[in-house]
């Protein structure tokens, strides 16, 4: 089973609105309201529908890169779970160690309905890894589509928790990142004007260093020292950064692209916006049909 734990409040809540709007058409349907409901249904699953279809193409469209060799920006990865090191993320219902987890607390009332209480969502980091190295996953904003699904009743309370697991499969489609990499559009020239900037701000101490005739001032030939040193500083700091670890990380697009981690395949994710997509277009194609009948209706009136 695809459950779907999203942070994604609008995408959830399309299906909700169109329900809505549906009845208020069936309960009045040729007054006003039912208009107006028509015509914000066509809106809505327009909306669904090209959002549908956009997710579905990203996650299609996107190739599965790996860790070692992934360009910066929007990616796709697919590996295994580990923990990060250091303390171990704990699951507040059964101590089980775990890599992520979302707990909803239900408590059941005098009718013996359920109503929930509070929902629990970790948000510690945790690790991807596949054949060619490993790469930090930040959860925070990202839509979850996770399978494991574990209902626990303890008198009166009913707690359900999600769960990803250490060597689970992952699939993450967001931004990737790498911590501490030298990057061209950061060259070694910009670096030196940033260095010069920030020397220039503190002027006796440039004064100090440069200043080889103390007459106060830093002529040319002073200021071309100047120039030499901070690239020689900034080549020392350069190599340095090419000779540390560098650190991946997967995170939320800043341009509001899906941000999508998940247990299963991606061709099985792909489809299931692909069902929404058809869902939404039905849905249109329906208020379209009722918005002619109403239509026709005034005319006839």
């Amino acid at each position: 089973m695809l459950v779907r734990l999203h942070r994604d409040y609008l995408g959830a809540a399309l299906p909700v609105v169109q329900v809505v709007l549906a009845l208020i058409v069936l309960r009045d349907r040729t007054g006003w309201p039912a208009r107006l409901a028509v015509a914000l249904l066509l809106v809505s699953a327009l909306y669904g529908w090209l959002r549908s279809l956009r997710h579905a193409r990203l996650i299609a469209d996107t190739p599965t890169a790996r860790i070692a060799s992934a360009a910066q920006g929007y990616a796709e990865l697919q590996g295994r779970g580990q923990p990060l090191q250091g303390t171990p993320l704990l699951s507040p219902l059964n101590g089980l160690p775990l890599l992520w987890y979302r707990l909803r607390t239900e408590r059941r009332d005098p009718e013996g309905k359920w109503r929930h209480e509070r929902t629990l969502e970790s948000d510690a980091s945790f690790l991807l890894v596949d054949e060619s190295g490993e790469c930090a996953v930040d959860p925070e904003g990202a839509e979850m589509l996770v399978g494991r699904r574990d209902v626990t009743v303890r008198g009166d309370q009913r707690f359900t928790q999600w769960a990803l697991l250490k060597h689970d499969p992952l699939y993450v489609l967001g931004e990737f990142h790498t911590l501490g990499s030298v990057t061209p559009e950061f060259g070694a020239a910009s670096q030196v004007r940033d260095l010069l900037a920030e020397w220039k701000t503190d002027r006796s101490q440039l004064l100090a260093r440069f200043d080889l005739d103390g007459n106060g001032e830093i002529d040319l030939h002073e200021w071309e020292l100047a120039r030499a040193q901070a690239r020689r500083e900034v080549r020392r700091q350069r190599d340095a950064a090419q000779t540390t670890a560098e650190a991946h990380v997967m995170r939320r697009p800043a341009d509001g692209r899906l941000y999508l981690i998940s247990d299963h395949e991606p061709a099985r994710i792909a489809r299931r916006y692909r069902l929404w997509s058809v869902f939404h277009l039905g849905t249109f194609v329906g208020a379209a049909a009722t918005l002619a009948w109403l239509s026709q209706q005034g005319m006839g009136g």
